[in-house]
Formats: C-alpha cells, structure tokens, sequence
C-alpha cells in the first residue's frame, strides 16, 4: 500500500510541475514527497493510539521538509506540496483529491484554537475537496468547506465557506468567479479611494477656476476697491471653467476624468485585486 502511494504521489509531483526534469529527482529533492510520504507513517502511527511515536514522525518530517502536518490530518490521493517550506496542516483538517498547496499555506484552526482544551475532540480545521488549488501564503482558517474544484488566491484569509469551482481572492476572501463567470463583489478599499479621488478632483476643479477668476484684471479690481462712505464692499462672483468645477469633465478616458495610466485609474479598474 505505502509503495503504490508513493508511486502515485511521485506521478502527480512529475506530471504537476514543469521544473522537474525526472523522477529520481522528485524523488530525492521534492520536500512535499517526502513530507507526504512520511505522514503515511505517522497517521498510521496516529490511529493506532501510538500518539507520541506519531508526533514524533511528524516533528522529524518538519525539521526535514519545513512542512508541518500533524499525524492527525486526513490527505487524500494525488496530493502535491510544490516548495512546501511553511505549510502548516492542522489536526482535524481533511484534504481531498488532486489538491495542489504552495508554499506558506495554513489550514489553521481559526477562532477555535484560543479556546484551548475546550475544542480539543472537535473539528477546528478546513476540508478540501477534490481538485482544489491554495496559493501560497494563503490562510484557511476554522471548521469550513472548500468545495471541489475551486482556486484560492495567494496571501488570501478563508474565513467561511466556499461553493465549488469558484474562484476566491482577497482579505478578507471573497468569490470573483463562479462556474467560470464573473461574480461583481462590492470593494470597500477599491469604493473608498474611488470617493476620495471623485472629491479631491472636485476640490481641483474648483480652486482652478478660482485661479482663474483671480487672474482677471475686473476680479483683482473688485478686491482692491476700498469701502467708501460706509458701502458694502463688491462681492467676487466666482466664474467657471470652461470645463465647470462639477467634476463632470469626461474629456479623459478614466471614469474620474483622469486618463487611464493615472495609477488610481489603474487600481479602480483591477490592478489592486
């Protein structure tokens, strides 16, 4: 049984990456085989109650690999751990089929793990289903789903579940595609500069057209005239440019009225997810 894995899982390492050239090379210089195939060791370890000799794998696979996976942990076929130094899986975690995991990846327990001893028979930690791909340095965190097929961006935080084949980016994580379509997802960050911009072009405009006003000879006339005979002094009409100081110019390409290599232009319009 060991040896078919270990042909299985060095199969699926050769046939995943294109960096490997052979498969004694997997074989002696690939982390994620040798971390997977030393848990098959330690769970074994693990469900025959032989609890210390089992952790004790597991510690001799961290210290080998950088790929920390407790005996207790469920892996599935076909797994591949590219690079692998970081990868944290917990306890309790359940990882399917076809997976594939970068680097700096944790299955992390979330908000269950500062409760201590209280959660210590429960499941705390995520499950993969078949054919999900994690990006490195993302965080998948508590007792939740990734369904079959879906892709989690790097440096994202999974706090809830996520339905199959969809696409997950972002912190705190959130779907921008489903079933191969695009989902539209309110950005707060993305909403915030984009409101910031829109006035600060405004205040712009205005004091333009404020400049403008005071350049004319009639407009620096009317506030030098001096108050006489107890009168009231002129009041300044502001004028406007000619393209009026509403913030309404759509001369440029950019929604705002910037042109589109403006970087907030560029990040409104996807750069920054």
């Amino acid at each position: 049984m060991f040896f078919d894995i270990a042909k299985e899982t060095i199969e699926t390492i050769f046939e995943k990456d294109p960096a490997a050239k052979s498969k004694r090379e997997v074989i002696f210089c690939y982390p994620g085989f040798h971390a997977i195939t030393l848990h098959y060791f330690a769970h074994k370890l693990w469900l025959s109650k032989h609890l210390f000799l089992a952790r004790f794998v597991s510690h001799f696979s961290r210290v080998l690999t950088g790929i920390e996976i407790h005996p207790g942990a469920t892996l599935g076929r076909k797994l591949f751990i590219d690079h692998g130094m970081g990868v944290v899986i917990g306890e309790t975690a359940i990882v399917g089929d076809d997976v594939v995991i970068y680097q700096g990846v944790t299955l992390g327990a979330g908000p269950e793990a500062r409760m201590g001893s209280a959660t210590r028979n429960l499941k705390r930690h995520p499950t993969l289903g078949n054919g999900v791909v994690v990006g490195s340095g993302a965080e998948i965190q508590g007792d939740i789903t990734v369904g079959d097929g879906s892709r989690i961006a790097s440096g994202s935080i999974i706090l809830k579940d996520v339905p199959p084949n969809s696409v997950v980016v972002g912190v705190p994580g959130r779907i921008v595609r489903k079933d191969g379509i695009k989902v539209e997802n309110p950005d707060p960050e993305a909403e915030a500069i984009k409101r910031l911009n829109e006035k600060i072009a405004t205040l712009e405009k205005t004091v333009a057209a404020l400049k403008s006003d005071m350049a004319r000879p009639e407009a620096l006339m009317s506030i030098t005239t001096p108050v006489r005979n107890g009168e009231e002094p002129e009041k300044v009409k502001v004028g406007h440019s000619e393209s009026g100081s509403n913030g309404n110019d759509k001369s440029n390409s950019g929604t705002l009225g910037a042109p589109m290599d403006d970087p907030i232009e560029i990040y409104l319009h996807g750069a920054g997810i």
